[in-house]
């Protein structure tokens, strides 16, 4: 340290006062941290999820054949076309008779699986996994597999070859929709890439119920099995059961991939969104028309959700059960 010299003394040069740098505080710092890693997904999901939302209603209103960028405004006739469309009405038929077969196979399956490799003492990590890889597996790649390896429609064909060991002669599955062997392939290839998913949702809710329901129904003297699952295991499973049913019918209005690789440029068997597809990128490609029944589509999921929801009681809470 430096001295001075005051009338010959030496004495010591005064101190530098540090005075500590102001730190902001933890609330804008928390705020800063917020708004750094969810900004980037907030800016993606404004710009290809609202706008692109914001646009096809836009578009719903006007005339817009071969551009996006429309001048002649035509009010509700979009609607009114996208309603009277024998092809689109007979979509939302082929979504209904689709829905009745895939919602409560793939609950069910899903259930099943669930509570199997639950009740496993060895390699549950093993077969959860194996039951879960198909998730991971492209609807078109899984969809090109049916088409040309399992359902092919010749005798070279798992399915034909199977059947041709027992007498049973080759049968079209995807050729002819009368009989409609096409539901089969469809229905299959769906529960196979999906039940995986929606085993995890149920072996998670399996594994949150309490152990001392089960031992106090057994000492109550309910026998395990079915009057076990019946009284216990199915009414815990209850919300977790609502939003599986939930997510499988929204799943179902929006079926494309494996329709349009399956079936192709067919005009039977088709649901919406390939209809959809076919007006707005079509020949004619209309995208006013394909803008008014996306909204519609739109519309009646969310009220047959709504609807869903509410007959299940989701979101109600235990006390009002």
């Amino acid at each position: 340290m430096s001295t001075t010299t005051t009338r010959g003394v030496a004495q010591p040069a005064p101190a530098k006062v540090f005075r500590p740098r102001p730190r902001r505080s933890l609330k804008a710092s928390s705020t800063f941290n917020f708004w750094l890693f969810t900004g980037p997904f907030l800016i993606g999901l404004i710009i290809f999820v609202f706008v692109p939302i914001g646009w096809s209603i836009w578009l719903s209103f006007f005339e817009a054949r071969f551009t996006v960028t429309p001048s002649e405004f035509v009010g509700f006739d979009n609607y009114q076309q996208i309603l009277t469309d024998a092809n689109f009405r007979n979509s939302l038929v082929t979504f209904t008779v689709f829905a009745a077969f895939i919602v409560p196979a793939t609950w069910a399956l899903s259930l099943g699986l669930a509570l199997l490799v639950n009740r496993l003492r060895f390699m549950r990590a093993f077969f959860r996994s194996v039951f879960f890889l198909p998730t991971a597996v492209s609807y078109v790649a899984a969809a090109l597999i049916w088409k040309m390896s399992l359902f092919n429609g010749v005798r070279f064909g798992l399915a034909n070859t199977v059947l041709g060991w027992f007498g049973v002669d080759n049968i079209a599955w995807l050729a002819n929709p009368d009989p409609p062997w096409y539901w089969l392939v469809i229905v299959t290839v769906r529960l196979w890439l999906q039940s995986g998913f929606y085993m995890i949702l149920f072996i998670a809710a399996l594994q949150n119920i309490p152990r001392e329901l089960y031992e106090a129904a057994s000492i109550d003297g309910a026998k395990p099995g079915w009057q076990t699952f019946r009284h216990i295991t199915l009414p815990q499973l209850r919300a977790t059961s609502t939003a599986v049913i939930l997510l499988l019918l929204v799943a179902a209005y929006q079926a494309f991939d494996e329709f349009f690789n399956l079936l192709g440029k067919a005009t039977w068997g088709q649901p919406p969104l390939v209809e959809l597809y076919k007006m707005a990128l079509g020949q004619n490609q209309n995208y006013g028309a394909g803008s008014a029944g996306a909204v519609v589509l739109t519309l009646l999921i969310c009220v047959v959700t709504l609807l869903q929801g509410k007959i299940m009681g989701f979101g109600r809470g235990e006390e009002s059960k």
